[in-house]
């Protein structure tokens, strides 16, 4: 496993009984790595914290935490049965490359939790956001107002709402 494999050999005994597995992480402060000896270049698993711990512990068992699977790519998206793409967060981009698949160049689509439906200019494939974050964020500091930001109009503003998609 290139680096990650001297913290879990015979190299670095106070690493690998510190090690925790994916399972045994309840809270942040198990995400804190043991370091390396003085002296020795520490490996990605001895000094990552954080998300980035999370994940290198979570691949080491087989698990991707952070559901990095390509999208469903078989078919076009339609207002009935849109592509779905899972968003723990409020905004979501997407790239589409067409169906069939690089059809066009990728174009970036955005989602929100907000207008969780888009469609691509290009194609006309649906997209929809299937957010499964927290409900309520408690880190959420923006209550609502996003700094004054409003969306840009566009031409289904003024026409019909139902023309956005």
């Amino acid at each position: 496993m290139g680096c990650l494999g001297d913290a879990t050999t015979g190299d670095a005994k106070s690493a690998d009984t510190k090690l925790k597995k994916f399972e045994e992480i309840k809270s942040e402060a198990d995400l804190l790595p043991p370091g390396a000896k003085v002296g020795t270049v520490p490996s990605d698993l001895a000094q990552s914290t954080g998300l980035e711990r999370l994940e290198i512990l979570g691949k080491m068992e087989g698990i991707d935490i952070f559901d990095m699977k390509t999208l469903d790519a078989s078919r076009k998206g339609t207002m009935q049965d849109p592509i779905a793409v899972r968003s723990f967060g409020d905004e979501q981009y997407c790239g589409c490359t067409g169906y069939p698949v690089d059809s066009h160049p990728t174009i970036w689509l955005t989602m929100s939790r907000d207008r969780p439906i888009t469609r691509c200019v290009e194609c006309g494939s649906v997209y929809k956001m299937d957010y499964v974050g927290p409900q309520d964020d408690p880190h959420d500091h923006h209550h609502g107002d996003h700094h004054g930001y409003e969306e840009p109009k566009n031409f289904s503003d003024f026409v019909r709402p139902e023309y956005r998609y």
